[in-house]
């Protein structure tokens, strides 16, 4: 049985840094993509970013520049380094992993595929 975990979200005011963390369990192989994906209240779903097994990495629109996805395989873990917060990025932060041709492909991964942590609350205060 495959688990998604995250952990590090927070509460930091504008222009500050986060840096979350995602652990695989399960799979019995590395040949899957992990991303972040992100959603705000009454807003929607949104792709931060995702990297493939051989560590190439997509980022959603408007997130490259601030947002560095990072994964170490030997520890089926997965990074997001956010630096530059604002108060827009304020939102339910979750980690998915799942069989996948791309990184960039996996970005369009819809919620009801693959395997999902409960998400972590990022908090950005201006």
């Amino acid at each position: 049985q495959v688990q998604v975990v995250e952990s590090g979200g927070g509460s930091v005011q504008a222009g500050g840094s986060l840096r979350l963390s995602c652990v695989v369990s399960g799979f019995t192989h590395n040949h899957y993509c992990m991303g972040w994906f992100r959603q705000a209240p009454g807003k929607e779903h949104e792709a931060v970013a995702a990297v493939d097994m051989d560590s190439r990495q997509a980022y959603g629109d408007s997130m490259e520049g601030r947002f560095t996805i990072s994964r170490d395989t030997t520890k089926n873990t997965l990074f997001l380094q956010m630096n530059n917060l604002r108060a827009n990025d304020t939102a339910m932060y979750f980690c998915a992993a799942d069989h996948c041709f791309s990184a960039f492909g996996f970005l369009r991964l819809p919620r009801t595929n693959g395997f999902w942590g409960r998400g972590t609350q990022v908090t950005v205060s201006s």
